[in-house]
């Protein structure tokens, strides 16, 4: 049995507020504390310098789409193009320089260009003449298309969702993706899954939640992916409905899935106008599409339950989420409420939803898998939400403070490739909400992408996500400018060790912080990534 004693850095331990030193034994952390004690505790241990670094618990991202995340930084990400003009210039050079048999893209963002109108198929005809031509918007569930990419789909008008120009959703989206991932080799859905947990591990994260489902990446993918040897952890979220515990458990066996969950859609999103609501759209006609009712989505809980799985939902319109609460009613009036909240159920987004929902959650203990992102990237009274829903809408979207004080775990996520992998700049957002008074605590946040991000993958030892004594040795790494605590008058402190805080210090969470460079990951023991 050997131990390795880091020294010298900053450890963060809420068993030892102050620790600057980490003793690790057989992937177990034994002991935090002073460097001079844990040299005399430890005689003979390895010795790592970590001169000055911060230590904290690696990250687990609760939801991401790892093949879709590796295309996009491999390929042709738009995500950051400002402008229509850009999109297209970058997808026609793109283009020039690609020899694939289907042109697979992702992330453009009308919203945010002047013109605010989308890509369309005569756009991609022009720019790529013949060619096959997948280019998803950013979140998603809306892709425009090129002509010979939606003939070799057999579309029809009669097809749900379809437009000859405008980009598809729904069940027309759902045709083209299926082609368009169809056309992928095998060594090119490998070498994007390689770089996707890559990029986590190098971002400080040890273990993803992968929400496949048979309309987004498909069997194959999904198989391929929890097959694949890397030292990020993977759990994967099959969003498939059952109808019986039976059911359940082939499911299961076929597709190799930890949960029947993830994104298992009762809607669409907000950017693609197919998130379903209860009024309709500001800026568009309808309130949405609806893909499962409560009868099914109480059934597939029923059915979950009884097989005691995992299981959840997409949820994102006040529509979605008013459907699975009361599916989540339903289920627990026919097995009581704490069989249900014994398999930690989860709804993925949950964008909207209302003060008494959130209690009833919390009440049937119902996991909250949300994405601060969103907030940062089209919150507030002026930007995508508000044009969707009008700013008194938009000012209700994503209240992780209602959430929190209701009583609902929440665990925190990327929807990567929808935003990016970056979970200091994740925490940022969650802890500078764009809507007064739906802000969460630095404390709080670290927490959702931590221990109750373990806690949301089904992992509830009270270890996992700490590094406390007894707890996996799961740890990032990172060189800090400044770390920073708030002691209950609310002032800031240079690596404090105020005993009324209680707590370890975190790095700077301003808006206009930056964030730290990751160092070294390391997983139940093992160096997963080494920067």
């Amino acid at each position: 049995m050997r131990t390795q004693l880091l020294l010298g850095g900053r450890i963060y331990s809420s068993s030892a507020p102050d620790a600057t030193a980490m003793a690790v034994t057989n992937g177990v952390v034994t002991w935090t504390g002073e460097d001079r004690t844990g040299r005399a505790l430890h005689p003979g241990a390895d010795e790592f310098d970590l001169a000055g670094a911060f230590v904290a618990p690696s990250f687990v991202d609760t939801h991401v789409h790892t093949t879709a995340l590796g295309l996009a930084l491999i390929g042709l990400d738009l995500r950051d193009c400002s402008s229509r003009e850009e999109c297209l210039a970058r997808l026609r050079a793109y283009v020039q320089r690609s020899e694939d048999e289907v042109v697979w893209g992702h992330g453009w963002d009308e919203s945010s260009w002047a013109d605010g109108v989308a890509l369309s198929t005569a756009d991609l005809d022009e720019v790529a003449p013949g060619r096959q031509v997948y280019v998803s918007r950013i979140d998603a569930h809306s892709a425009a298309c090129s002509t010979p990419l939606r003939r070799a789909s057999e579309l029809t008008e009669s097809s749900i969702g379809f437009h000859p120009q405008r980009p598809l959703t729904t069940d027309a989206h759902h045709a083209v993706r299926s082609t368009a991932r169809s056309l992928l080799t095998v060594a090119a859905r490998s070498r994007a899954r390689q770089a996707a947990l890559d990029h986590a591990a190098s971002r400080g994260i040890c273990a993803v939640h992968e929400c496949g489902g048979p309309d987004i990446a498909g069997r194959t993918d999904f198989a391929e992916l929890m097959s694949t040897d890397h030292g990020v952890e993977v759990r994967g979220y099959w969003g498939e409905a059952v109808a019986s515990a039976s059911d359940a458990h082939a499911l299961l066996a076929d597709t190799g899935a930890h949960a029947l969950g993830g994104d298992l859609f009762v809607d669409g999103s907000i950017g693609s106008h197919t998130a379903w609501l209860t009024e309709p759209y500001a800026d568009h006609a309808g309130t949405g599409v609806s893909f499962h009712s409560a009868d099914a989505i109480q059934a597939h809980l029923v059915a979950c339950t009884e097989a005691g799985i995992q299981s959840g939902f997409h949820a994102i319109g006040d529509a979605a989420v008013g459907a699975v609460v009361e599916g989540v009613r339903r289920a627990a009036s026919v097995l009581g409420g704490p069989a249900v909240a014994s398999r930690g159920h989860r709804i993925e987004h949950m964008e909207m939803v209302l003060p008494r929902q959130a209690e009833a959650l919390a009440s049937w203990g119902v996991i909250g898998s949300v994405q601060p992102m969103f907030d940062d990237l089209w919150g507030g009274e002026s930007s995508l939400y508000a044009t969707r829903l009008g700013a008194a809408r938009a000012l209700t979207l994503n209240p992780f403070a209602l959430l929190a004080s209701a009583g609902v775990s929440l665990a925190f996520g990327s929807d990567a490739p929808a935003t990016s992998i970056d979970p200091w700049a994740m925490l940022r957002a969650a802890v500078n909400h764009r809507t007064q008074g739906s802000a969460i605590s630095p404390r709080a946040a670290f927490s959702a992408a931590t221990r109750g991000a373990w806690r949301a993958g089904g992992i509830r030892d009270g270890m996992a996500g700490t590094l406390a004594p007894g707890a996996p040795a799961s740890y990032a790494i990172w060189d800090v400018d400044e770390l920073v605590v708030r002691a209950p008058a609310d002032t800031v402190a240079r690596w404090s060790t105020d005993p009324r805080a209680g707590v370890p210090p975190l790095p700077a969470l301003d808006t206009d912080s930056r964030s730290p460079r990751c160092l070294r990951v390391v997983h139940r023991g093992r160096v997963i990534h080494e920067g």
